[in-house]
């Protein structure tokens, strides 16, 4: 075994097999584009599928296969409402991955504001970067995983 440092590193508290399978499975499922997507738009409030469709340019077919792959990782949840079904992010630890991540990536400078504006105007300033300390930061009530209602006529 190669050691590096002085530090001895026990491999007790690392993460047994199961945890890493199921992790690695996790991020895999959230490495694909589309389904970033529509985690972004049911992010801010409940969706069916026809919305979601329409809102981000894909048939409902393509729409209904990414949310069976985001159920089956418990990422998001159906609820049903008559014969409407509206879907949202499973609970807070999936906001606050998703958050976390996004984070990141407008740290990084990668995503500073959201590609639709980027394609929107070349013009726009990006967003300030979050607190490094952490304080003073809250989610809005319109922000990512809260699901707000809305009436159907």
């Amino acid at each position: 075994m190669n050691i590096c440092s002085d530090i001895h590193y026990n491999n007790a508290g690392l993460l047994g097999d199961d945890a890493v399978a199921a992790l690695a499975e996790t991020f895999r499922v959230l490495g694909d584009a589309t389904r970033v997507r529509i985690l972004d738009a049911i992010s801010r409030t409940e969706l069916c599928v026809g919305d979601i469709a329409g809102l981000l340019g894909l048939s409902e077919s393509a729409v209904s296969h990414q949310l069976r792959v985001l159920r089956g990782m418990r990422l998001v949840r159906p609820r049903r409402a008559g014969q409407q079904i509206f879907y949202a992010l499973d609970d807070h630890h999936i906001v606050g991955l998703f958050e976390q991540g996004l984070r990141h990536v407008q740290e990084r400078g990668t995503a500073a504001f959201p590609l639709r504006e980027r394609a929107a105007t070349a013009q726009l300033e990006p967003a300030p970067a979050p607190s490094v300390s952490g304080q003073g930061e809250s989610v809005p009530a319109s922000g990512p995983g809260v699901a707000v209602s809305r009436e159907r006529a």
